[in-house]
């Protein structure tokens, strides 16, 4: 039977910011920055936590994109 490992947040967000930046090569780093944890917020309570990086690159992607 497999294990899941859980996912490791900080790694996770990390390679997040590193894939917005080269999508919005012209946004700063504070403004994926401050996307990223605009979309993290609004996830803090989740309990199942496996799919919140995806859930923040997705959030964090339609806010640099200005749809959000």
């Amino acid at each position: 039977m497999r294990e899941d490992k859980p996912v490791d947040e900080g790694k996770a967000i990390a390679e997040i910011h590193g894939r917005l930046r080269e999508r919005f090569p012209d946004a700063s780093d504070a403004e994926i920055g401050a996307a990223i944890e605009h979309a993290r917020a609004s996830f803090e309570s989740a309990k199942v936590r496996d799919f919140v990086p995806v859930l923040i690159e997705k959030e964090a992607k339609a806010r640099l994109k200005g749809k959000r």
